[in-house]
């Protein structure tokens, strides 16, 4: 008996060995900072809790709410200044005041208005000490709620102190973190397991789990862009805490699992520690969490490949970074936007889990990610935060009197990859361009260098701009010698690259790797890219084309100028003059559904006269024309140079800004389309050597991405057609190949 229990303790210690080498991070515990001393207020000072709520915001942002004779109210915005703004983020813990908003930016509260007219000085040590009308007394409405921004660091050392007992707070931290302990998770990005920690008083501490729950896991998880929680072995996390003398924060916390972020919950009891330290009954916190496709661990992606991916009811289009973009949801075969009627951060949320992200960081209204084309499929959403789909909620199939104008849109959390910190812009005039810099290791070292300029275009700098989190490329350089980059990264390091554009990181991208090939060298010839928050997103009118295709048979002598420009089949140059072409004619009516108006790529000084057809080119090929049989094999192919891109019509309150004539401006301001008529020249597909039959039509605009935009997935447009040697007509055209019955 004695023998067996030897050996049960060898054991023991044996698996305690195999962590001892992990010990915690280098680091821990943390050096302790500044020490916070919290105000001391005369005894007469009226004691009063501060908050920051509302919707579609971020942790240090809001609507102010003060807690006050047992009772949350608000703060009107009458006299309000950026003063009284400094006052309330230092006493929420914030360095300082970034701006204010009046008129219930962040929606109307509840309860008393408890200040009207604050005259603060900005030094006051509690918003009360204010001058005001006194607390309570006030003139005006929740439509009149202040709000504030607040710096996103907080006050070295600064320690939430809940000076009103008894009542539930919402929590004033915003330093949150998932510490891996265990090496195979510490080697891992993203970080998916650890102990959760809050940094109070400079310090960061962990969470008694004694009243944690499955809830509170799934808000940790959802605000560092995890879809959702999973068990982990607790075997392993006693023997450390064992071994370890861990510091709790002081309180527990309580949430309801639809929290955006851990400062929405409400504090539970105060901690109840033993007198050495340790919480009654209970263990430091851990989560673990689940990582979405896009996140999982990369060991797993060749298992992945294998299996083809069940086709998404929801996507997200027109986002300038990964996570954001407009809601689309899939019905029937087709793709539609929802409108955003009783659209909350619940319904954003739901979506942005069921896509494999975090917990929605904004729910966004009114188009502000760009419009979307065909049905609007859902209306009126209300979502638990519970649900597994969006498609699960509870909404309004009608949707009367919803246009594009109102489709909604996400933003979401996702997790820290990490990939930033391997990218820079250098030498440009802002933030937003420069010579693309990469990190690579070398030797043993990491170095940083340039990118090879050759074959470099919009999509490569689609993805740098993604990266690092500028939005979309506006411009993809080739010569960056106007640049002064540092001259330690003048070497290439990475040639060949060739990207999607849907890559989260250069890395990502085709290239060459060690073995660089690079003719033009680095310095003045490597890569850059300048940035741009929006991008225009031009979607072509499937119904213009199906309304107005028809067949015309045209001399060749009325066609001279289009064979000029290489608008009719090879066969047209050994007919004669007095020969026939048959032309598959129709119009396009392209519209401009992004956020910023549509430019050609280059600029006036450099469009191409064309004497025969007196006009300029902007773009020598703006859109291609294929007709192919069903099989998928080009039978006749046609093409148009942008000889006039302007603004045809717009919608109703936007003004026209391009139009070609005397030399004018080319471009399709956002919200105005373009149409190109039938009876123009080049407008069509020359078919006069195809046989009767059934075909596909297609039309790309924009396809060679010249020009950068938010989404090309909707630049293509197909159509059946069919020609039965007297008449031709399309049918069944439509943006994407998305309906079954389309090749």
């Amino acid at each position: 008996m004695i023998s067996l229990w030897l050996i049960l303790l060898v054991l023991f210690e044996l698996a305690l060995a195999q962590y001892e080498h992990l010990g915690y991070p280098p680091g821990y515990p943390d050096p302790e900072q500044e020490h916070y001393i919290a105000p001391q207020l005369s005894p007469d000072t009226p004691r009063i809790q501060l908050r920051l709520a509302g919707d579609k915001r971020k942790h240090n942002e809001g609507r102010v709410e003060v807690f006050y004779n047992n009772e949350w109210g608000t703060v009107c915005d009458d006299d309000f200044t950026i003063h009284a703004a400094q006052v309330v983020c230092r006493e929420l813990g914030y360095l300082e005041a970034i701006s204010w908003s009046p008129s219930s930016k962040y929606g109307k509260g509840q309860g008393p208005i408890w200040f009207d007219n604050l005259h603060c000085t900005g030094k006051e040590k509690t918003l009360a000490l204010c001058p005001s009308n006194g607390i309570g007394v006030s003139d005006c409405k929740h439509s009149e709620d202040v709000g504030v921004v607040c710096s996103d660091k907080r006050i070295p050392g600064f320690k939430f102190v809940n000076t009103l007992p008894n009542h539930n707070l919402d929590i004033q931290v915003e330093d949150v973190r998932i510490r891996a302990i265990l090496s195979s998770y510490r080697k891992r990005i993203p970080v998916t397991e650890g102990y959760v920690e809050v940094k109070d008083g400079g310090k960061w501490k962990q969470i008694c789990n004694t009243e944690w729950t499955q809830l509170d896991s799934r808000v940790i998880c959802g605000m560092f862009g995890f879809p959702g929680e999973r068990k982990y072995n607790a075997r392993v996390y006693k023997m450390f805490a064992r071994r370890r003398k861990p510091t709790y924060w002081d309180y527990a916390v309580n949430c309801t699992g639809n929290e955006a972020h851990l400062s929405s919950c409400k504090l539970g009891q105060a901690s109840s520690l033993k007198l050495n330290g340790t919480c009654a009954g209970g263990l430091p916190v851990v989560v673990s969490c689940v990582p979405g496709r896009d996140f999982a661990p990369t060991s797993m992606t060749g298992f992945r490949k294998a299996f083809r991916q069940e086709q998404p009811l929801v996507r997200l289009r027109g986002g300038a970074i990964v996570g954001e973009g407009r809601v689309e949801v899939l019905k029937n075969g087709e793709w539609g936007t929802i409108c955003d009627d009783s659209w909350s951060l619940l319904s954003a949320t739901v979506v942005c889990r069921e896509l494999g992200f975090g917990t929605a960081i904004e729910a966004l209204s009114g188009g502000r990610l760009g419009q979307g084309m065909g049905p609007v499929h859902m209306n009126e959403v209300q979502c638990t935060g519970f649900e597994k789909s969006i498609t699960e909620c509870v909404f309004n199939k009608e949707a009367l009197g919803c246009s594009h104008e109102e489709d909604a849109a996400v933003r979401c959390n996702v997790p820290s990859m990490g990939f930033q910190q391997s990218l820079r812009l250098s030498g440009g005039r802002n933030p937003y361009e420069g010579r693309v810099e990469v990190l690579v290791e070398r030797n043993g070292s990491l170095v940083w260098g340039t990118v090879c300029s050759e074959s470099w275009g919009t999509m490569e700098a689609m993805v740098v701009c993604r990266q690092l989190g500028l939005g979309f490329a506006s411009n993809a350089f080739q010569e960056t010698w106007y640049w002064p980059g540092e001259v330690s990264a003048d070497n290439v390091v990475m040639s060949g690259v060739r990207c999607s554009g849907t890559e989260m990181s250069l890395s990502h991208c085709l290239h060459h790797g060690a073995h660089l090939s690079c003719a033009k060298g680095g310095g003045r010839n490597a890569a850059g890219v300048s940035c741009s928050e929006t991008a225009p997103d031009l979607v072509l009118n499937p119904q213009v084309v199906e309304q107005t295709t028809y067949m015309e048979d045209r001399p060749m002598f009325m066609l001279q100028c289009a064979h000029e420009e290489d608008c009719l089949s090879s066969t047209a140059n050994q007919v004669p003059a007095n020969s026939y072409r048959r032309l598959l004619r129709f119009s396009s009516q392209i519209h401009n559904n992004g956020q910023s108006d549509f430019r050609p790529k280059a600029g006036r000084h450099s469009w191409v006269w064309h004497d025969c057809h007196r006009h300029y080119h902007s773009m020598e090929v703006f859109t291609l024309y294929d007709l192919f049989s069903l099989n998928g094999t080009k039978v006749a192919e046609g093409h148009k140079a942008s000889f006039c891109l302007e603004d045809s019509e717009c919608d109703e309150g936007i003004e026209k800004r391009y139009e070609c004539a005397n030399f004018g401006d080319q471009g399709i301001t956002v919200g105005c389309w373009d149409t190109y008529r039938h009876d123009i020249d080049c407008q069509w597909v020359d078919i006069t050597d195809i046989k009767p039959g059934d075909y596909i039509f297609q039309i790309v605009i924009n396809p060679n991405y010249e020009v950068p935009e938010s989404d090309y997935t909707n630049n293509i447009l197909k159509c059946r057609c069919r020609y039965d040697g007297h008449r031709v007509w399309m049918y069944s055209c439509h943006n994407e190949v998305t309906s079954p019955n389309i090749a």
